[in-house]
């Protein structure tokens, strides 16, 4: 499920790539704009900022901007950043696997179906970017709803 934090942080990488060539960003113009609370943006921006996906530059004219170009950062990556694992349980998990308390992986059919689930989620996530989300904004029905 799509966590708010998640949420809040595509939200604000869409804000991000529509401004892209307008240079840095107000976290205040973010928060307002995509009404996100600020204290919880401040936070996920510093995450972003320290795994790499943004930037921040002080003073007048200062604000976040992304590092990269949008169509060089995949939404798989992000997810990743901000709630871990894409993966549904640890024991399918690429980059976090951790094996399943009580679990023979080689005769566990849930396991199987959720190798599955992951690489197929796996086959979206890794071919988008951020460069997408901006096209999708565009169609208020195609927002990504998070799990309350």
């Amino acid at each position: 499920m799509l966590t708010k934090k998640a949420y809040y942080a595509f939200q604000a990488l869409t804000h991000l790539v529509e401004k892209y060539n307008d240079g840095p960003v107000l976290i205040s113009e973010i928060a307002e704009q995509k009404k996100i609370p600020l204290k919880f943006l401040e936070n996920i921006l510093l995450q972003l900022k320290n795994t790499g996906v943004l930037d921040s530059k002080k003073g007048k004219g200062g604000g976040y901007f992304l590092k990269n170009k949008p169509s060089d950062t995949r939404i798989a990556t992000v997810f990743r950043m901000i709630d871990g694992p894409i993966a549904m349980l640890p024991c399918v998990s690429l980059y976090f696997y951790q094996r399943c308390e009580n679990c023979n992986e080689k005769f566990c059919g849930l396991h199987d179906i959720l190798v599955e689930v992951r690489d197929a989620t796996l086959n979206i996530l890794e071919n988008r970017t951020l460069a997408d989300l901006a096209l999708k904004d565009k169609n208020p029905v195609l927002h990504l709803k998070p799990y309350s």
